[in-house]
């Protein structure tokens, strides 16, 4: 069955077409797509999509739909989930509307747990190798970071625990961090936010043996640690990273400047200025674990996404 998911975040809207063979539990890609559109932008302090973020992020999605034609994707087999920043906006109807007119679909605003679970679904399913459990997946977003604890194997879309915070790269960097780079103040202001959203977080995060980060800030963070010539998707998933490594990665990326980030050359310029804050979040939810390393997973709740959607088109209709 071939699918179209497409997961539009606070920073990023990103497509994968696949084909999904739900009996033998496979999927191969097809096409996948990632524009960093800032959809977010402003939100938390306005409550409101900014009109300029939805003419990026349309923009972004007459591409795709031009995509998901020319692959031929069935438009009963096309989901488009949106996440934190459409949940948070008083004028979501609008952004519905637009991307209903493009891509043929109504856009599904994800609850905090089902992105959660997806997340679970899209990253734990895809590992070469099992992780000791209990196993915590994190997913830092733009304006949301996920947390989900579970035992890798026979219920690997069904985790233990599941819990969305509103903490998020951009929410963050809009709320504290204003100096470039930031200053101990900010940063400090920063960890405070993220330390109070883990205090209140119902998953035992402090119960994991095993991490597994998925999402661009932790990509970002993994091709830092591996100091790569350039972004390299293959070069980056499944890597087992030492936790202390990925600490000392989070300090230097904070202390940068946004042009000093800019400079690397693993680093995608709509993510240089919101960096900080996301690698602050990383760093503080590792602080929290007893892992001792953390395995990176290219595979996201954008497959997550895919997936689910194969398997409910699957099931014979009642």
């Amino acid at each position: 069955m071939r699918v179209a998911a497409v997961d539009c975040g606070t920073n990023t809207v990103k497509l994968l077409v696949a084909d999904v063979d739900v009996e033998a539990g496979t999927a191969t890609e097809v096409a996948r797509e990632s524009r960093m559109v800032r959809l977010g932008e402003g939100v938390d302090r306005t409550g409101r999509l900014a009109e300029a973020a939805l003419a990026r992020t349309f923009a972004a999605v007459d591409e795709y739909a031009a995509l998901v034609r020319e692959h031929r994707v069935d438009p009963v087999h096309t989901r488009f989930c949106a996440t934190s920043a459409t949940r948070d906006a008083d004028n979501a109807e609008e952004f519905g509307d637009g991307v209903e007119q493009r891509l043929g679909v109504r856009p599904e605003v994800l609850t905090g747990g089902e992105e959660a679970r997806l997340a679970w679904a899209g990253s734990v399913r895809v590992l070469r190798e099992t992780p000791a459990a209990p196993v915590l997946v994190v997913d830092v977003g733009g304006g949301s970071t996920e947390l989900v604890l579970g035992h890798a194997g026979a219920e690997q879309d069904r985790p233990d625990q599941a819990h969305s915070m509103d903490i998020g790269s951009v929410r963050l960097t809009e709320r504290h961090l204003h100096s470039d780079p930031p200053s101990a103040e900010e940063v400090a202001a920063c960890v405070a936010d993220v330390d109070a959203a883990l205090d209140q977080c119902p998953v035992a995060a402090g119960d994991a043996l095993s991490v597994v980060g998925v999402a661009g800030t932790i990509t970002t963070l993994a091709a830092g640690v591996l100091a790569l010539a350039a972004y390299d998707r293959a070069l980056i998933d499944q890597q087992v990273l030492d936790v202390a490594e990925v600490h000392r990665e989070c300090d230097r990326l904070v202390g940068l400047s946004v042009e000093q980030r800019l400079d690397l050359p693993w680093m995608h310029p709509g993510r240089a200025d919101v960096i900080a804050a996301g690698a602050l979040i990383v760093s503080r939810v590792l602080a929290r674990t007893r892992a001792t390393e953390l395995v990176v997973s290219e595979s996201d709740i954008l497959d997550g996404i895919a997936w689910d959607l194969a398997q409910r088109s699957a099931q014979p209709s009642p």
